[in-house]
């Protein structure tokens, strides 16, 4: 017995409706059909582990175990006394030799001059030093010093141009007729420069610190 003819142009199912034909990736009614297989099995795996424990992290993240960076360098320590006062000793050398070429080129003291001495010494040694009061007060009798060194050099130079003999024999030959010509020299500008070079050392040293 034969079998009923079927119609023409019968209505399909729509897209996304039921299963037709025993089509298990037809979709639900309203759903986006699931994507078929595309026969690579490592296609939905996650990627593989590269060894980097911490490759996972957003940038600017911390480290592990709520720490900041490991290891950060330490500042530098400023308040290094025995450094402090080592520089405002060598500052007052340089300072004063220059100072004293200056006075023995112009044969005068510039009291502008002993403040940059002060000045220099202190702010050298509050750099390294810190402004601990040791350091403040040993750049102050240091730019004393060196002002007084400064004013040593000078007469010295005077005298050898004076002598007709080398600086350096007067140094080293007639250091004891240099000393009594500053005490006989020295008036109140002479001590008041030293207390220039005192005061200016200790507002040095406050600037840098």
């Amino acid at each position: 017995m034969s079998q009923p003819v079927q119609p023409p142009n019968q209505p399909q199912q729509p897209f996304g409706g039921q299963p037709v034909d025993g089509n298990p990736y037809a979709g639900q009614p309203g759903q986006p059909a699931p994507a078929a297989p595309t026969g690579n099995p490592y296609g939905q795996q996650p990627p593989a582990p590269t060894g980097n424990p911490f490759a996972g992290q957003q940038p600017g993240q911390g480290a592990p175990f709520g720490g900041g960076a490991p290891f950060a360098p330490a500042p530098p320590a400023r308040n290094n006394l025995l450094l402090g006062v080592a520089v405002a000793l060598g500052a007052a050398i340089v300072a004063g030799i220059l100072y004293g070429v200056i006075a023995g080129s112009i044969e005068r003291e510039v009291g502008y001059a002993a403040v940059g001495v002060g000045f220099l010494v202190g702010f050298a040694a509050s750099k390294v030093g810190g402004s601990n009061p040791a350091v403040i007060a040993a750049s102050a009798v240091f730019s004393i010093g060196g002002v007084y060194l400064g004013q040593l050099i000078g007469i010295s130079m005077i005298l050898s141009d004076l002598a007709q003999i080398p600086f350096s024999e007067v140094v080293g030959d007639h250091f004891d007729t240099v000393t009594k010509a500053w005490s006989e020299e020295a008036d109140f500008m002479t001590y008041l420069f030293l207390g220039l070079g005192a005061v200016a050392a200790v507002g040095g040293a406050k600037k840098a610190g």
